[in-house]
C-alpha cells in the first residue's frame, strides 16, 4: 500500500488494510521524499528515512468502519482471558500497533478491553503517526486510561528486544505485505517477548462479486500474483504465519474476517475496485483493454446500488507461550 492521493493506488488495496503502511517488504509500496511532515513524538528505529511509504489518510478512514465491522469478535474472549492471566497486569497493559497507519487498530481495540492501556504505535510514515496519535482513543472498557506514544521504524526488523515489557502486539493487514523471513522474525520476537499477537485482516485471495462477471476470476487470479511479487507472500502469509508461531510454541487460532460490501459502501467498493482492477493489469498488462471495460461496467454497477462484494481476510490469534513458561 502506498500513495498520497486520496484513492488507493493498486498496491495500495492489495493489502486491504492500514498495516501495510509500515513499508515492510521488498516492493511493498512506491516511495516519494516525505517533506513537511508533521512528527509528532517520533523515535526513529531500524533504517527509517525521509524516504517513506506514504498513505492516503482518506483512504484509511474510508474503510475503518468496514474494517471493524470485519474483524473476528470471536478472538478477543480468549485474547481477554491471556491477558487477565498476564503477571503484572494489575499496572496496565502495553500493546505494539504495528504498521498502524491512522491508528484504526486502536480505535477498535482499546475500548475493547478492560485496564489501562499504554499502546506504542509504529509506523514509517510520520504523517500516519500524527494522525493515529491524535485519533487515538482515551478510555478503555472499564474506563481505565489509555495514553500513546509513536515510534517510527521498519517493523520488519523486529526484535524480542524491541517487545521487552510488551502485553500484547497487534496489526491490521500487514502480513501479506511481509516475506516469510520477516513472518519469522515477528513470530520469534514475540515469543522471546512472551506477548501474544492479534493480526487481522490478512487477504485471503478470494472474492466474490454478485452478480457474477466471466472476468471475475482472471482478475482475482491476477491480483493474487501481484500480492507475490518478489518476495511477499500474499494470500499465502497467513498460513505461513500460522506455522511460525506454531513452531515458536505459541497456541494459534484463526477466524474469517470479510469484508462485505453493499451500496452503503459504495464509496469504498468504487476504491476498491479500481485498485484491485489495477493490480492485476499491473501483473499481466495483456488484461488492459478487457479490464477497462470491465472495470467501467463495474463501477456502473456500483454506482447504481447493483453490486456486492464479499472480500474475504482471516485474522489471527497467536498466544506465546508466557516467558519463563517451559
Amino acid at each position: 500500500m502506498s500513495g498520497t492521493s486520496t484513492t488507493p493506488t493498486s498496491t495500495e488495496v492489495a493489502g486491504a488494510g492500514t498495516g501495510a503502511s509500515s513499508g515492510a517488504g521488498a516492493g511493498a509500496g512506491e516511495r516519494g521524499r516525505d517533506t513537511g511532515t508533521i512528527r509528532l513524538g517520533d523515535r526513529t528505529r531500524g533504517e527509517a528515512t525521509d524516504d517513506t511509504t506514504r498513505y492516503a489518510p482518506e483512504w484509511l478512514q474510508l474503510r475503518e468502519g468496514v474494517d471493524a465491522s470485519a474483524r473476528s469478535a470471536e478472538l478477543l474472549d480468549p485474547l481477554r482471558i491471556r491477558l487477565a492471566n498476564l503477571p503484572g497486569r494489575a499496572g496496565g497493559f502495553v500493546i505494539h500497533d504495528l504498521g498502524c497507519g491512522t491508528g484504526s487498530m486502536g480505535r477498535w481495540l482499546a475500548p475493547r478491553l478492560d485496564g489501562p492501556q499504554h499502546w506504542v504505535l509504529h509506523d514509517r510514515d510520520p504523517y500516519l503517526l500524527h494522525f493515529a496519535a491524535v485519533g487515538s482513543p482515551r478510555s478503555a472498557a472499564d474506563g481505565s486510561r489509555v495514553t500513546v506514544e509513536t515510534q517510527r521504524g521498519d517493523v520488519g526488523r523486529l526484535t524480542p528486544d524491541s517487545l521487552a515489557g510488551a502485553s500484547l502486539v497487534t496489526a491490521s493487514a500487514l502480513l501479506d505485505v511481509l516475506d516469510a523471513d520477516e513472518i519469522e522474525a515477528l513470530a520469534a520476537a514475540c515469543a522471546g517477548a512472551g506477548c501474544p499477537a492479534l493480526l487481522t485482516l490478512s487477504v485471503a485471495g478470494r472474492v466474490e462479486l454478485t452478480p457474477a462477471h466471466p472476468l471475475d476470476a482472471e482478475i482475482t487470479d491476477a491480483f493474487n500474483d501481484h500480492q507475490r511479487r518478489g518476495d511477499l507472500l500474499g494470500p499465502e502469509a497467513i498460513s505461513e504465519a500460522c506455522d511460525a508461531f506454531t513452531r515458536h510454541g505459541a497456541t494459534v487460532q484463526m477466524q474469517p474476517s470479510a469484508w462485505r460490501l453493499g451500496p452503503d459502501e459504495s464509496a469504498l467498493m468504487a476504491e476498491w475496485l479500481r485498485g484491485w482492477v489495477g493490480a492485476a493489469v499491473e501483473q499481466r498488462p495483456e488484461l488492459a483493454t478487457r479490464a477497462a471495460a470491465y472495470l467501467r461496467e463495474r463501477l456502473a454497477a456500483c454506482e447504481a446500488g447493483e453490486l456486492s462484494a464479499v472480500v474475504h481476510h482471516s485474522d489471527l490469534l497467536a498466544l506465546a507461550r508466557p516467558v519463563g513458561e517451559a
